[in-house]
């Protein structure tokens, strides 16, 4: 049975930078309560570009990194919860924009975990049907969805895209993935859909469809499953820290990291940190990440790498890879 690496990363974000004192502009805030409390510094805000449009830019560069063709592409699994609209996927949208005429395309929502949940979705299908390459994707665009008034969620998230292709190789390149949800938590992050609302309804449900969150919940969540999944994986592979050369955690918040760090006993160096600059980018924040150390040359070939991602659901899940390029 072949196996299955990341032959190629890419991504997007968009040009306008939003620093924490812009905000504060018409956000009663300031860049010391913002930065203080979530080592987000500025976040880079779409000023017209959707998630389709996003994902597909992202997704180019992956591809060319792999030295392919859209045409090479058999399976596209795209990963938000900001989609283009309801139907069709978003994935279908990027399908058609980056011409990959031989795929097949869906879309997944596990919020933040989302790209954890595509590799393993992608890596199974690959592994169960003649799928050479595909492509996985986390796009968001949360400006969007963020109550502007709310400032205990509006100063953390970003918009952006990051995207991988997964290839069929004789090399071990994605060794071990872990991926759990606990749906009775699920009030603690929501976007809410339509109104319930047709001439058969009597009484009408009126939804909102700005994101909500219940910080200190998703907090206590964050902290105790990151450490949990990070162990999970290393128990699996019957590794230690001393193994892992990177772990690429979801970029949510910097004390969520720091607390993994001290309660896994291993210097925060471990962990590869960029939320300053794009602050939360949701499904997008663990291969934004992945690729700006590619890009920075800082990922080398055959380094062990945990990622590791929680979010709304609530879900939560790691994966542990061999870097292979």
């Amino acid at each position: 049975m072949k196996e299955v690496i990341i032959g190629g990363v890419g991504n997007y974000i968009p040009s306008k930078i939003v620093t924490n004192a812009q905000l504060s502009e018409f956000v009663d805030t300031d860049d010391e309560w913002i930065y203080s409390r979530t080592g987000i510094k500025s976040r880079y805000i779409s000023e017209g570009e959707d998630t389709s449009y996003m994902a597909s830019k992202a997704s180019i560069k992956a591809i060319q990194d792999a030295n392919l063709s859209p045409l090479d592409v058999d399976l596209i699994v795209l990963a938000t919860c900001t989609p283009d609209m309801f139907t069709p996927s978003t994935a279908c949208i990027v399908q058609n924009l980056i011409g990959a005429k031989n795929a097949v395309a869906f879309d997944i929502s596990a919020a933040c975990t989302g790209f954890i949940y595509g590799l393993e979705v992608a890596k199974s299908l690959m592994i169960c049907n003649d799928y050479k390459h595909a492509l996985v994707i986390g796009s968001e665009n949360l400006s969007k969805s963020v109550d502007w008034d709310d400032r205990s969620t509006c100063v953390l998230f970003g918009d952006g895209a990051g995207a991988a292709i997964l290839s069929k190789s004789d090399e071990k390149g994605i060794v071990s993935s872990f991926s759990k949800s606990e749906g009775d938590k699920w009030q603690c992050i929501t976007i809410e859909g339509n109104n319930i609302d047709s001439p058969f309804v009597e009484n009408k449900t009126i939804r909102n469809s700005k994101l909500k969150m219940n910080g200190n919940e998703v907090f206590k969540f964050a902290t105790s499953t990151i450490v949990n999944s990070i162990n999970k994986i290393l128990d699996d592979n019957n590794l230690s820290l001393d193994d892992i050369d990177y772990i690429i955690p979801h970029q949510a918040n910097i004390r969520i990291i720091d607390y993994a760090a001290k309660k896994l006993k291993v210097s925060i160096d471990k962990f590869y940190i960029n939320i300053e600059e794009y602050g939360n980018t949701s499904a997008a924040s663990i291969p934004l990440a992945l690729c700006e150390m590619n890009e920075k040359k800082i990922l080398k070939k055959g380094q062990k790498i945990i990622l590791v991602g929680f979010g709304a659901g609530l879900t939560y899940g790691a994966t542990l890879i061999n870097w292979s390029k």
